[in-house]
């Protein structure tokens, strides 16, 4: 009888478990979206990549999502600021830029606005760029030259600066 009575209350302990598991993991994807948050400024998609990860529910994902933008926590335009002066700072170039916004899910108009009010020379950036890369490295003859100019020029253009931008560094030189 001991043992019925064992699991009657291990049944009835699982039913009452039951709720409290979801708003736990609910409590619990929002505290981790915090958590990621806390440590470095996420893009919505990014965020929501990282939970679906943690193998957290939809639901509760986008619920804790919702109440993070809600109270301004997740911002796409805050976090597009953060990245692009960033890698300004590392000495990239405004393709470059874009692109890794576009790759974790910020939208365009996001994109755009950010690079209106974004008031940066980059041909200063790329000049700063090539300087701290190949500065006081010259070639010695000509199909040496030809091989080291094909060799900046791809590096710049890796680095996400334009075709003008490049050009103007490598004909100065």
């Amino acid at each position: 009888m001991t043992d019925n009575n064992y699991t009657d209350n291990e049944m009835k302990g699982d039913e009452n478990q039951e709720p409290l598991k979801k708003k736990r993991q609910k409590q619990t994807a929002l505290h981790c979206g915090v958590g990621l948050l806390a440590r470095r400024e996420h893009s919505e998609f990014e965020l929501r990549q990282k939970l679906i990860t943690r193998e957290f529910e939809i639901d509760a994902i986008d619920t804790a999502i919702e109440r993070l933008l809600k109270k301004d926590y997740l911002s796409d335009a805050r976090f597009a600021q953060s990245t692009c002066r960033y890698r300004v700072n590392r000495g990239y170039g405004w393709r470059y830029i874009a692109n890794e916004l576009k790759q974790k899910g910020v939208c365009s108009t996001i994109i755009q606005q950010l690079q209106k009010n974004c008031e940066i020379d980059w041909y200063l950036q790329a000049e700063l760029a090539y300087n701290k890369r190949f500065d006081g490295i010259r070639g010695r003859n000509s199909q040496t030259d030809q091989k080291e100019k094909a060799k900046r020029i791809r590096f710049l253009q890796y680095r996400g600066f334009s075709s003008d931008e490049i050009f103007s560094i490598i004909n100065d030189e």
